[in-house]
């Protein structure tokens, strides 16, 4: 509607910003950073929501360092469960539809098949307990909240919560600097471009049809594959070597595939989001065209 008006927190991250930069819905996006807003200080972020006064808040803060939330888990906890149930909250009071972001994680990885969205989670690590309660609290918490999982997430803006890059920058700056690397092959994912799952919020938010949607690039590929990919589209060559989980080492565990069906995009003829490889291709050349 006209007089809606949209709230991002953590316009600044990958998906914020660009949530922010694909608006087109009636109404207005304001979009907030964490100095604007944060989730954390929770008297805070209800003042500024109320002067504000949005229908729909949508919540792009997380923390996401899936590694050191193992050493860390109140830290993860506190941001990706107890502030989005702080939030939900204010939402219910305002009257506003919480928009919450979820991960591919909160799946074991025990199925050889994507898994659907009423599929029952079961979570590996810190890092997606964390992000199941927050889930969980949000739905509690505000009687109009809509939760979208997503996956391996690579965009334009330099995301704070990972030390200011992504994926696909790690890889290529690592093999800049002639660094040799050892990527997991034993990890199935559904990568995704922040800008496409952007616009396919847009447009499914306003069918208020589901209360969650699984939201990914088309396909899946392992981690591996998905750097050697990126390293050929940008043109780099690199000591590349695939290793197993067990190999690698990681201080968490990952599910091994964790690709995710769209049966509720299906339902509203919106599953049409570009395979995972023509979204990488269009993401290192916008990378590359942008100062």
């Amino acid at each position: 509607m006209p007089g809606d008006r949209y709230v991002v927190i953590g316009a600044a991250g990958q998906l914020g910003w660009d949530l922010v930069r694909t608006f087109e819905l009636p109404g207005e996006v304001v979009g907030l950073t964490r100095r604007e807003l944060d989730v954390l200080d929770a008297a805070r972020a209800e003042e500024v929501l109320r002067r504000l006064r949005p229908t729909h808040v949508l919540n792009t803060a997380a923390y996401n360092r899936v590694d050191q939330a193992e050493e860390e888990p109140d830290a993860a906890f506190a941001l990706n469960a107890e502030a989005v149930g702080a939030l939900a909250a204010v939402c219910e009071r305002l009257g506003a539809m919480l928009v919450h972001f979820s991960t591919d994680y909160v799946f074991d990885g025990a199925r050889t098949t994507p898994y659907r969205e009423d599929d029952a989670p079961n979570p590996l690590n810190v890092y997606g307990a964390s992000k199941l309660r927050g889930e969980e609290l949000a739905r509690e918490r505000c009687g109009r909240a809509v939760v979208f999982r997503v996956s391996g997430l690579f965009g334009l803006a330099r995301s704070s919560g990972k030390g200011g890059t992504n994926f696909v920058e790690t890889i290529l700056r690592l093999a800049e600097e002639g660094r040799p690397l050892r990527v997991v092959t034993d990890q199935v994912l559904g990568p995704s471009y922040t800008r496409d799952l952007a616009r396919k919020v847009w447009r499914v938010l306003p069918a208020r049809a589901h209360a969650l949607y699984h939201l990914t690039n088309a396909g899946q590929t392992s981690w591996y594959d998905f750097a050697r990919r990126a390293l050929e589209l940008a043109g780099r060559r690199a000591d590349l070597r695939p290793v197993t989980s067990a190999e690698y080492g990681a201080r968490a565990r990952r599910p091994a595939y964790s690709v995710l069906a769209h049966d509720h995009l299906r339902a509203l003829g919106e599953d049409d989001l570009r395979p995972w490889d023509a979204a990488l291709a269009a993401y290192v050349a916008a990378r590359s065209a942008s100062p």
